[in-house]
């Protein structure tokens, strides 16, 4: 499994950012895709998931109405939509694919499988 996460980039606060997370090497019809965000010297956060099946969505308290996640089944991307972003929004993103229940769905641990990461920069 290869997850490739883009879209980062240096924004004002209040402006709007699209992340990508490519997935391939199997099908992810039984896969949950999360969001999990890591500023500078704490540690990495959930921030959004979609199951794969179905499409339901979980969001953090932090973004819920701002962030929205969605998925492509056609071309096997998840988006993360932010609205209205805010300096403490600044961070890198990473996409991460795997099968949690759903109390290990906020929780790095219910993913085997990483992208990269993307930075998010949030100015003032």
């Amino acid at each position: 499994v290869q997850l490739q996460a883009s879209g980062g980039g240096l924004v004002q606060a209040g402006d709007s950012l699209r992340l990508s997370c490519a997935a391939s090497g199997r099908t992810f019809s039984t896969y949950t895709i999360a969001w999990f965000r890591q500023a500078p010297g704490l540690e990495r956060e959930f921030v959004a998931a979609v199951r794969w099946s179905g499409g339901r969505t979980y969001y953090a308290d932090a973004v819920s109405g701002r962030f929205t996640i969605s998925r492509d089944n056609i071309q096997n991307t998840v988006y993360l939509q932010m609205n209205s972003l805010k300096l403490e929004d600044t961070a890198v993103y990473y996409c991460g694919a795997g099968t949690p229940i759903l109390a290990r769905l906020r929780v790095l641990q219910g993913y085997d499988y990483w992208g990269q990461g993307t930075l998010v920069t949030v100015s003032s």
